[in-house]
């Protein structure tokens, strides 16, 4: 059983948790995930990014949004109670080398998994440029981490209540115009964010990479939830990335994909809220 030692509300339906998992934090290597279980009995399992780690602690951090019932279930956990099955790091650990200079674009929650993978490229000696973008200010998370790991820091927002009103595509494609232009990129949200992202910084040629988040089941590759079409080849999410160049990457048959199950997600959490079976 892994206690949970601290939780906050980071914003609208986004908690954050430190989570007791003292072999998984003291292995875990930026772009890894776990596999949780809410339910010890028939719950579904999810991934989720290790957004941070302590050694000295025993703990990993999870962030998360409320957005079925899974995670319904896991945000109304309280500080001392435990979540039954966390199973990790999973998942190939981000390739990190001094680059050069490397902007790093978080959509959302994918500030989350980005923040590992900032603070290790900074580490290693690169130029770090960051934008961070959500729809409105009240959606933001983590601006203070990433502001101090950052060489260069960048907000937009879509209504413009905070920072910029822009698409954080606007401010990619001024980086990719620089000269020199960054060695790589990195983005990570939404699906149709990174997308676009990876169209943005196409024609620059600069190499972008992107983390998936796809339908998973086990996390080791077996049940095939997660494949997704990279250039000529399928390949699986849990055990080939998270990571994946977004050049090569298929979003809309990916996108089609986490459609899916939408229906029944929408009808859980629904159910879920209104007390029904």
């Amino acid at each position: 059983m892994n206690q949970i030692t601290l939780k906050k509300q980071l914003s609208t339906d986004v908690f954050l948790m430190k989570v007791r998992a003292p072999l998984i934090a003291e292995e875990r290597k930026a772009g890894q995930f776990i596999m949780l279980q809410v339910d010890d009995d028939f719950g579904e399992r999810i991934p989720l990014t290790i957004a941070d780690a302590s050694e000295k602690d025993g703990t990993i951090t999870l962030i998360f949004q409320v957005v079925g019932k899974t995670t319904s279930d896991l945000a109304a956990l309280s500080e001392g109670e435990a979540i039954p099955s966390v199973v990790g790091p999973l998942g190939k650990p981000t390739h990190i080398e001094k680059f050069g200079t490397v902007v790093c674009v978080g959509g959302g929650i994918g500030v989350a998994p980005l923040h590992p993978i900032a603070q290790a490229l900074k580490k290693a000696g690169n130029h770090v440029i960051t934008i961070i973008g959500a729809r409105t200010k009240n959606l933001l998370i983590l601006e203070d981490e990433m502001r101090a790991i950052a060489d260069e820091f960048i907000v937009c927002t879509d209504d413009g209540s905070y920072g910029r009103k822009a698409l954080v595509t606007v401010p990619l494609k001024e980086v990719c115009e620089k000269n020199p232009k960054p060695a790589m990129a990195i983005a990570i949200g939404p699906p149709v964010m990174m997308k676009f992202c990876a169209e943005t910084t196409r024609p620059y040629k600069v190499f972008t990479q992107v983390s998936l988040n796809t339908i998973m089941v086990d996390g080791t590759g077996m049940c095939g939830g997660c494949r997704v079409n990279v250039g000529d080849k399928v390949k699986f999410v849990c055990v080939d990335g998270p990571e994946f160049d977004g050049h090569l990457v298929d979003f809309d048959n990916m996108i089609s994909r986490l459609s899916s199950y939408k229906d029944i997600e929408t009808k859980k959490h629904r159910c879920k809220l209104e007390g029904c079976k």
